[in-house]
């Protein structure tokens, strides 16, 4: 019995010991089998990935295209740019990383808040920039401590740099990060996520931006497995973005903004047989370098807070009654109806329509005029009477072919406004209403329902002089303006008749007579913000708040015998335009043919304005000390009871 269960329990043991063996060998061959599986059909997969590990694929942004102008000096550039990234996946610590940075770069909260956003909503192996146009020390400490931050990386690259700052800023645009709406619409693209790069935001870089833009490079570089780069592998360098010429002139662009000094207000300049756009000013404006770094939430404020509206482009998005610079349309438009340049009217200084009267500027009336005094003494009487004979129809047709009422699609610029020349069609769609003689008369000096920008009355200049129809242009090409349909007769005639306004003995811009040997013509005009007194707009203009103050305008082009240039003017609130927009156009235009001289007079006004600006300084801080150090009013006794 006993030798019986002896040897079963050794049979068993026997059994246990082959069934083990059996399985550790089955296990065996499967572990063997697999290891050669991997080892010869899947090598190239886990080679790969073991790559991916040790090698990583940076991206390189491109590099934006230059802009230029028409003689080759830069406009819009590339200067080299120290800035840090992190990665947030090789991070351990982000909040002591953070707080180690901005003590190193005194960052302020608003950029750790971003920083934070960005790493808790972006993808984690991608950079976020932690800081950018740090100083050579800054970017030199970092370096030092480099060891000591995991998933931090400071960069060289380059960032985009405006030479002459806020007087393109309106022109140019600027650049910064997609937006969320930017990235989706390119597929995902993981360039869009990078921090250096950046797309047009406004003007040029936003309609130009795809040539601009350039291709993105890469570089590959061995890391260690905290993701420190150990060694750079190869890289495909970028290609930069096309070199953009424009028709704009930098010195004559950055004289122009300087010119305009403390106003608020436009300049625009022409080339009258092609179209150029020479200048294109609005002031004040914004510094494009500010906005392509990152505005701050104080600066951006202040901009829009600022009454003179920095943010708008006044030269294209700004709309203002045109006034008197209008009346050059009427005549043209009188002409053409067959009333002779000779035949007068009589101006008492109002014309009655009905029981309204309709005044003219000068109270006591031009007495008799005829086309050429109208304009150069810019009489009101003698267009309310060409207005009412001839019809608004007949109005608002030469001021279409003149270039009013239009956006300019070859311009490149973004958010073009093309004004209003008012109809009886327009009016009946609009208010539903008959259109009213009255509205004739107003709209034929310019006022009423019509609405036109600087740009487009500097292209009604340009067409007078040249009698082309002038399209604007800011990139060169294209086609040879035609011949406007207009009689050269016509245009020959209201051309003397603006020379006169500038040079003639009574022209309304006497005083802005060019400072050297050739002529230019021109056309005031003021534009009514509401309803003034003549004896408010005199002696006692400066009294009145400045955003009611009438609109200065002025139109003109030089040499008045063959056309050239062709300028336009607009100072906001500044007061009629032979006192505020006529010495600008004339400085501006003296610039084209002698800068010297133009030059020695801009000088001379910015030490006046400087001087001005002292003054008021001083006058706000001795106020505000003399209310500092006034003592409080005692208290009044009690009364007795």
């Amino acid at each position: 019995m006993k030798l019986t269960s002896e040897a079963a329990r050794e049979q068993m043991f026997t059994r246990r010991t082959l069934f083990v063996g059996a399985a550790t060998g089955g296990l065996g061959l499967l572990l063997a089998g697999r290891m050669a599986y991997l080892s010869i059909f899947e090598q190239e997969k886990y080679k790969l990935l073991a790559e991916d590990n040790r090698v990583s694929v940076r991206l390189i942004p491109p590099r934006r295209g230059w802009i230029v102008d028409r003689n080759g000096k830069p406009l819009a550039v590339n200067q080299p740019d120290y800035r840090l990234e992190m990665i947030p996946e090789q991070i351990a610590d982000l909040e002591q990383t953070l707080a180690d940075l901005t003590r190193l770069l005194r960052l302020p909260p608003e950029e750790v808040a971003r920083i934070r956003d960005a790493a808790a909503t972006q993808p984690k192996y991608l950079p976020i920039q932690v800081a950018a146009g740090i100083s050579w020390n800054d970017f030199a400490a970092i370096n030092v401590r480099l060891p000591d931050y995991d998933g931090v990386q400071p960069v060289r690259g380059f960032t985009r740099y405006y030479p002459d700052g806020d007087s393109v800023g309106h022109l140019l645009g600027y650049v910064g990060a997609p937006t969320r709406e930017q990235y989706l619409a390119a597929d995902r693209d993981p360039l869009y996520l990078h921090p250096a790069f950046k797309l047009g935001k406004d003007g040029i870089e936003k309609v130009l931006d795809v040539p601009l833009r350039g291709k993105a490079g890469a570089r590959r570089v061995e890391v260690n497995a905290r993701g420190r780069v150990i060694r750079e592998l190869s890289t495909v360098n970028d290609t930069p973005g096309q070199t953009v010429k424009l028709t704009i002139d930098r010195d004559l662009q950055s004289f122009a903004a300087r010119r305009l000094g403390p106003e608020s207000g436009s300049v625009v300049v022409l080339d009258v047989w092609t179209g150029d756009v020479l200048t294109l000013v609005s002031m004040p404006a914004f510094d494009p370098n500010t906005f392509s770094d990152g505005i701050s939430h104080k600066e951006w404020n202040a901009l829009m807070s600022d009454d003179h509206n920095p943010l708008i482009n006044k030269t294209v998005q700004g709309l203002y009654p045109p006034g008197s610079t209008f009346k050059p349309v009427t005549a043209l438009a009188a002409l053409e109806y067959g009333i002779s340049p000779d035949a007068t009217v009589h101006c008492p200084g109002a014309y009655y329509l009905g029981s309204h009267r309709f005044a003219c500027w000068r109270r006591g009336g031009h007495g008799t005029v005829n086309l050429d005094k109208s304009i150069f003494q810019s009489c009101n009487v003698y267009y309310y009477t060409r207005g009412r004979e001839i019809g608004i129809e007949r109005i608002a047709s030469m001021a279409k072919r003149l270039g009013l009422g239009h956006d300019y699609e070859g311009l490149s610029l973004p958010a073009q406004r093309e004004g209003l020349v008012p109809t009886p069609e327009w009016k009946r769609r609009r208010y539903d209403k008959e259109w009213l003689t009255g509205e004739t008369l107003n709209t034929a000096i310019g006022q009423g329902y019509m609405l036109t920008s600087p740009l487009q009355l500097a292209v009604m200049s340009a067409r007078i002089a040249s009698g082309r129809s002038v399209v604007p242009r800011l990139v060169s090409g294209g086609s040879t303006p035609g011949t406007i349909d207009i009689d050269p007769e016509h245009l020959a005639r209201v051309r003397y008749a603006m020379g006169l306004t500038v040079n003639g003995p009574q022209g309304t811009a006497g005083r802005s007579r060019l400072p050297i040997p050739i002529q230019m013509a021109g056309k005031t005009g003021t534009a009514q913000v509401r309803a003034l007194t003549s004896a408010t707009r005199g002696a006692n203009f400066k009294s009145i708040p400045w955003k009611y103050r009438d609109h200065g305008h002025f139109i003109a082009f030089a040499p008045v015998e063959e056309p050239r240039y062709a300028v336009s003017v607009v100072v906001e609130h500044g007061g009629g335009g032979s006192i505020a927009a006529a010495p600008i156009a004339k400085d501006v235009m003296t610039f084209l043919f002698a800068p010297e001289i133009a030059m020695a007079a801009l000088e001379r006004l910015e030490e006046g304005w400087g001087r001005e600006a002292a003054q008021r300084a001083a006058v706000a801080a001795a106020a505000a000390a003399a209310q500092a150090a006034t003592p409080p009013s005692p208290t009044e006794p009690i009364p007795d009871a």
